[in-house]
């Protein structure tokens, strides 16, 4: 069993905490931001179109509050008694900072009626390792907070981990039962950042073998992701909505966006594989 053993606030200021949990966050946007920057950068002479520069500030605010909402909606009776909690600088959903983010730049671009849009998938391909990487850091801000944390887990579980009662995580959205303290849990959080540097690996390797078919990559990184948290929830602490009270909400979003990207993914092979064909075709005639 490992104990964590850190503080959740990094420093105060006057009567306001900064955690580390929002420090890693931000952090881990920086991250995105600047890998998307670095691949730009590499590929600036063979890019389709002339990236935006709004397109970050639109992805990070439609990422903020798509995070925002999704986590809002899961802990509804929650923030009901406690509506100013959901303006606190805690309480965010994976799924929603990445479905929303995506949702809100695709929306910038069409509405915008820029060249980008076309080519929205090659973009997206070329962010796809990085929102994987950053993810894998912000676990590790969940990691000292103690959000997103896993059930009781057996004795024999040797690698389960549990809190200090030095430093109790922060009451509300992260812990709403106090005695977890005294449990041995699973390591959800740390395990998704193992999972996201394998990931991360994983999406590198892909990149060229995938770079004909625009979009590709990104729904293998959404099928990865969505494949691992439909798991990873049955070993985490969340309200369950679904199925006789078997699924929560992140894993109800990790079936719907699983099917869909898989559904896209094979459309996509299929009609890349005629488009090759023909090509082929009209070369032998």
């Amino acid at each position: 069993m490992f104990t964590i053993d850190v503080n959740p606030v990094a420093f105060t200021m006057g009567s306001i905490e900064v955690r580390w949990y929002g420090i890693i966050v931000t952090v881990a946007v920086v991250v995105v931001i600047l890998w998307m920057m670095r691949q730009i950068d590499i590929r600036k002479t063979c890019l389709p179109a002339r990236p935006d520069v709004a397109i970050a500030p639109v992805g990070i605010v439609s990422g903020i509050v798509g995070a925002k909402l999704v986590h809002v909606l899961e802990k509804l009776n929650y923030y009901v008694s406690n509506p100013v909690g959901i303006f606190s600088g805690g309480g965010f959903g994976i799924w929603g900072a990445v479905l929303g983010g995506t949702l809100g730049i695709w929306i910038y671009l069409k509405l915008s009626r820029r060249h980008e849009n076309q080519h929205f998938g090659f973009f997206a391909d070329l962010v796809a390792p990085g929102i994987m990487l950053a993810q894998a850091i912000g676990r590790i801000g969940c990691t000292i907070n103690g959000c997103c944390h896993g059930k009781p887990a057996p004795d024999w579980l040797f690698w389960s981990i549990k809190y200090s009662a030095d430093y109790p995580p922060p009451s509300g959205y992260a812990v709403e039962d106090p005695s977890f303290l005294a449990k041995a849990l699973y390591p959800t959080q740390p395990a998704e950042i193992v999972f996201g540097l394998i990931s991360f690996g994983i999406l590198l390797s892909l990149r060229n073998r995938l770079q004909t078919m625009e979009g590709a990559l990104f729904l293998v990184y959404l099928i990865m992701y969505s494949a691992w948290r439909l798991g990873l929830g049955f070993f985490r602490t969340a309200e369950v909505y679904f199925i006789s009270g078997l699924l929560s909400q992140a894993q109800i979003i990790s079936l719907v966006v699983l099917v869909v990207a898989i559904a896209l993914l094979v459309h996509m092979w299929r009609r890349f594989r005629f488009a090759e064909q023909s090509t082929q075709i009209s070369t032998t005639a």
